[in-house]
């Protein structure tokens, strides 16, 4: 038996700004952007590179969704973004606009960044040694 994680749902104020913040900022490629009717979109982005393990962008559709952006994680580091080069990509990142919210740090399992995207989830931004 093989089985994957597709996708995360992660929730965002509007579409455009969320495509234009994890294309533009974080180097994602834009999978999918399909209209579903009465103003809803599958979109769908993902790391360069990946086969899989992408991002869902859903647009909060009631104040209980809107009052969860930005804290699926309850305010802890909530989705882990894993390079091939560490410097490379948080130099990339922080240029286009990423705010990172700590220097670079070396740890025993690799380097390691946390970072906000636009609603405010934190990610790590890592490379495995």
């Amino acid at each position: 038996m093989r089985q994957r994680l597709a996708l995360t749902a992660l929730l965002v104020a509007e579409y455009d700004p969320a495509i234009a913040f994890f294309v533009d900022c974080m180097g994602f490629t834009l999978v999918e952007d399909r209209p579903q009717g009465e103003g809803k979109r599958w979109v769908e982005v993902a790391p360069p590179g990946t086969d899989g393990g992408g991002l869902l962008l859903a647009r909060a559709a009631d104040e209980g969704q809107r009052a969860a952006i930005g804290k699926q994680g309850g305010g802890r580091v909530f989705l882990f973004l894993e390079t091939d080069d560490f410097d490379r990509d948080h130099a990339r990142m922080a240029a286009a606009g990423v705010r990172f919210l700590e220097i670079p740090r070396r740890e025993p399992y690799g380097s390691v960044a946390v970072f906000e995207d636009l609603c405010g989830n934190r990610w790590d931004l890592i490379e495995r040694t």
